[in-house]
């Protein structure tokens, strides 16, 4: 097993998960099968308790993980499934530790963060590197892994200096990912931060085998000498990523710099120099993207849309879709409590550019959330999209407000509502569900891969997914459409055309005579690949372009 250690200097942030991602599907493209493992230092168990906005969106795994968003990153990235072990935070390894020393494992001894913290991150990582994350379930043979530098990862950081001389010099290699900012006072780019952050990380026992530096624009040659000099590397361990239009781009600027040559002779890997069949797709593509004219633009309307990190896997779906049927991406950001009429009151110019912004978006993206805030303008928003037959797809809680606005304003129900957001409501159409636990919140809600059966061959999406009898995505809910009032939405020609393999639990709707209304209540966009778009997604995304029921025709697809 080889072991490549990615870790940040200067800010966070900074792309570690991209750039882990990028020399992942280099070394996957010479044929080696790759896993990947983020290290956080935050105490809590895992992100699912997480604010979008503290560290960006919660992405879950097939088995009901919730994880960092570089995970997604990953799969999406090395199309892999990775697991909720894939993801090591403080609070699991002292959980693990406590647990052990509770059952009497360190028999007696003192239990200290040198050496069973320590120890116990190694054993997790050496235990987790081996789990097959490929469809083929054979053992990875490199295992790519992220930490930082702050105070509260010093355990994980002095775990590695230790791992480093464990798994010998020619099985381990560190990648120090770095910024070099270019003050516009000066308009030079600044190589100080780099040979401190450096310095700290040598000072801690690590020694970078390569420094990849971050900027704006493309680095000047002196610049990387410079950094070679004072950082006590050969000039070819310097790499530049500057600022470039799509991810897509990364990993083929560490090819064209040399990296898989280096990691060749550094790791002493069994790999031809010459780029394979899956670089010159991602090159392909990456040029594609760059080429891209025709545009087309989506209305997201949510609660985080101040932090594009808040939706960055249906951010990616829809930029996956996209590109499928060669457009380029508009997305627009509303925020849902913009649309609200007490917005207009407070704040009537917001409201007008909300709706101005909803108005000329060619398809509506209504997706998960939780909270009561921002609830009313989403209502407005998909209204709006199924009385005026714009392209809509719903998803987790944008499938239940479409219910909830259907049951308003079709069945004339006006107090219909979730019990989520109104306990007492005569008309509950999305309702707890039974498991749901009212006391923890974490880990707590019906997570993970988990299969939805199409009751009827009538169904766009059914056609979208290949006509295939059931599907199987990833979840995330504590609350669901009341199944014993289903009958009157499909006598109005709401149809709930997928549900759970007991039938009891609704998962998909569709709405007839409209040209894509749509409501699903897992969430497609975890499961998006660059070359292989989400269904529900790409079905937004054609007949937002009007190219629907042609795909359709065509036997679902896409033309050249």
């Amino acid at each position: 097993m080889k072991y490549i250690l990615v870790t940040g200097g200067v800010i966070s942030g900074i792309g570690k998960g991209i750039i882990a991602s990028s020399i992942g599907t280099i070394l996957k493209s010479c044929g080696l099968r790759v896993t990947a493992i983020k290290i956080d230092p935050y105490i809590n168990i895992d992100a699912g308790t997480f604010s979008p906005y503290e560290h960006g969106e919660v992405f879950v795994l097939n088995d009901g993980g919730e994880v960092d968003l570089d995970l997604g990153n990953y799969e999406r990235f090395l199309d892999i499934n990775l697991y909720k072990d894939n993801n090591i935070t403080t609070g699991k390894i002292y959980q693990h530790v406590i647990n052990k020393e509770r059952h009497g494992d360190y028999l007696g001894k003192t239990v200290q963060v040198v050496p069973h913290i320590t120890d116990a991150v190694q054993e997790w990582v050496m235990n987790q590197a081996k789990v097959p994350v490929d469809d083929d379930r054979k053992e990875p043979q490199i295992c790519l892994g992220g930490t930082i530098g702050d105070i509260e990862g010093m355990p994980f950081v002095e775990a590695f200096r230790q791992f480093q001389f464990k798994a010998k010099r020619e099985n381990f290699c560190n990648i120090h990912v770095s910024l070099v900012p270019q003050p516009n006072a000066t308009g030079e780019q600044k190589t100080k931060p780099t040979q401190n952050s450096v310095r700290a990380l040598r000072g801690l026992g690590l020694s970078p085998d390569l420094i990849v530096c971050r900027s704006a624009k493309p680095i000047e040659m002196a610049v990387k000498e410079k950094i070679s000099m004072f950082c006590h590397v050969e000039p070819e361990q310097v790499i530049f990523i500057h600022d470039v239009s799509s991810t897509y781009r990364v990993p083929i600027l560490l090819e064209e710099q040399g990296i898989m040559k280096y990691f060749k002779q550094r790791l002493n890997l069994p790999i031809n120099d010459q780029p394979s069949d899956l670089l010159m797709k991602w090159k392909k593509m990456a040029c594609r993207y760059e080429r891209l004219m025709k545009v087309c633009s989506i209305a997201l309307v949510g609660k985080y849309t101040k932090l594009s990190d808040c939706y960055a896997s249906v951010f990616k779906a829809l930029e996956h879709s996209a590109l499928a049927i060669n457009y380029k991406l508009d997305l627009m950001y509303i925020d849902s409590t913009e649309l609200e009429r007490s917005t207009e009151v407070e704040n009537s110019v917001k409201y007008h550019q909300a709706w101005h912004k909803l108005c000329k978006a060619d398809g509506i993206l209504v997706p998960g959330g939780f909270g009561i805030r921002g609830t009313e303008g989403k209502l407005q928003a998909i209204s709006w999209a199924r009385s005026k037959k714009k392209p809509f797809l719903g998803v987790c809680l944008g499938m239940q407000l479409a219910v909830v606005e259907f049951a308003r304003n079709c069945l004339n129900w006006k107090d219909a509502n979730s019990t989520e957001f109104d306990p007492v409501t005569k008309n509950p159409v999305v309702i707890d569900m039974p498991e749901h636990n009212l006391g923890d919140m974490g880990g707590t809600m019906r997570l993970g891969k988990r299969r939805t059966v199409f009751k009827t061959e009538n169904s766009v999406l059914r056609k979208l997914y290949g006509g295939e009898m059931f599907v199987e995505e990833r979840h995330r809910h504590r609350y669901e459409v009341n199944p014993e009032l289903t009958h009157c939405f499909e006598e109005k020609g709401l149809k709930f055309v997928g549900h759970d393999t007991e039938g009891n639990r609704m998962e998909i709707i569709e709405l007839e005579n409209h040209p894509y209304f749509v409501g699903v209540q897992f969430h497609p966009e975890f499961s998006s690949r660059p070359m292989k778009p989400s269904p529900p997604y790409l079905g937004l995304l054609l007949a937002a372009t009007g190219t629907l029921n042609a795909y359709l025709q065509r036997g679902c697809k896409l033309s050249p």
